[in-house]
């Protein structure tokens, strides 16, 4: 029971480390661009780059992890973390930066998929939704904790210092997972024989569709959000200020979204709810009184944050062992392609219209296609399970 949750320990650090050196570009990047002479459309390649390649990278990982092992590959990507961090701290030049970020994203993107199908190893059958819900909690702590350390490290130390700090972060996820990480008495151990064919390919794609229309329409709110609330009249500050409250709230609620999943028996009433919130809740911003926003942003953050652990478990239900590494890692190249398209999506529309509060329009339907995702992942899923 102890040695579980010491692994979800280990896995979560892994992971906000992994969102910690995603973060480390923007979080440095007025530095970046002042020693280095890049632009601003520089910077925002270099952050593109790091997950860019998810869309193939995550497919290929889980198939390479069925054949050798899951721990071996992810001992292989925090390698490549340290070894592309390394080559970014040390480039004078945007393609040598440029090619660290491609390596360290692709050893992070590898992690997310296997640590992910890591923490249903192990508690598939204990509290996967509160597991679940604290392991994905990891991203938004790293990119906050790279946002508070790196540029105070960089105030004291200049830029090296703080690339130092990424350095050790990898490194010591690296050793964390080399020393403590073993695979469940259980688990498969690789070699598996399993093709793309053999997955649950209806009910994966629905349930990958609900993860990633949901994370799309909450980058609507937090993209384009500080902009919308400063047409309502907030002051710059003031919307960048209630922006973070609905982040921090929603980061507060994953957990709790999680542990009430699981306490209450009831995952399918928290996704629901969460979902629902959203389609509601982020419209109606657009019309209510000015005085009472920041308090509804407040709301809908806490709720519409219910719901990542229980959903995020789903894949649990329609992948057997033998095919958790290959399934993951399609679960997040079909995530991987709807996020990498639906913010410029967001942008072209809203310039189209000349509206940037179609944002929140669109994050409200994005909402409502996740619930027919949601509904209709469960439909096939009952079907798939009946059918065996």
């Amino acid at each position: 029971m102890r040695l579980r949750w010491l692994i979800l320990a280990v896995l979560f650090f892994a992971r906000a480390t992994m969102a910690f050196q995603f973060q480390s570009v923007a979080a440095l990047s007025p530095i970046i661009i002042d020693r280095l002479a890049f632009t601003l459309a520089d910077i925002g390649l270099l952050i593109g780059l790091y997950l860019g390649p998810g869309v193939i990278i995550a497919t290929l990982g889980g198939a390479v992890a069925t054949w050798l092992g899951d721990r071996r590959i992810v001992l292989l990507s925090l390698a490549l973390m340290v070894a592309g961090g390394l080559l970014v701290a040390y480039s004078t030049s945007l393609p040598w930066a440029m090619t660290g970020r491609l390596i360290s994203g692709a050893g992070g993107v590898v992690i997310n998929v296997l640590m992910t199908k890591m923490v249903i190893d192990w508690f598939v059958r204990h509290n996967i939704a509160t597991a679940m819900a604290i392991f994905i909690s990891s991203w938004p702590l790293g990119i906050a904790l790279s946002l508070l350390v790196l540029p105070t490290l960089a105030e004291f130390g200049g830029l090296e210092l703080a690339w130092a700090g990424v350095t050790v972060s990898t490194v010591a996820a690296f050793v964390l997972f080399g020393l403590i990480y073993r695979s469940p008495e259980d688990a498969s151990s690789g070699s598996g024989k399993v093709s793309l064919a053999s997955l649950p390919w209806v009910p994966l794609s629905y349930v990958a569709g609900l993860w990633a229309f949901y994370n799309a329409a909450f980058g609507m709110v937090i993209g384009f959000g500080t902009l919308i609330l400063i047409e309502r009249g907030f002051s710059s500050t003031g919307a960048s200020s209630a922006i973070s409250l609905n982040i921090l709230a929603g980061t507060i609620a994953i957990p709790l979204g999680g542990w009430l999943a699981d306490r209450a028996g009831r995952p399918d009433a928290v996704i629901l709810a969460s979902l629902v919130a959203g389609v509601v809740l982020y419209p109606t911003l657009l019309y209510l009184p000015v005085a009472y926003v920041v308090v509804v942003l407040i709301i809908a953050g806490f709720v519409v944050g219910l719901g990542p652990g229980p959903i995020v478990s789903m894949p649990s239900l329609i992948l057997p062992e033998h095919a958790r590494a290959l399934g993951t890692g399609v679960f997040y190249s079909i995530y991987y392609s709807v996020m990498t398209i639906a913010p410029p999506v967001a942008g072209a529309i809203s310039d189209r219209l000349g509206n940037v509060n179609m944002a929140f329009i669109m994050a409200s339907v994005l909402m409502a296609v996740a619930i027919v995702a949601f509904l209709r992942f469960r439909c096939t899923a009952t079907l798939l399970v009946d059918g065996k």
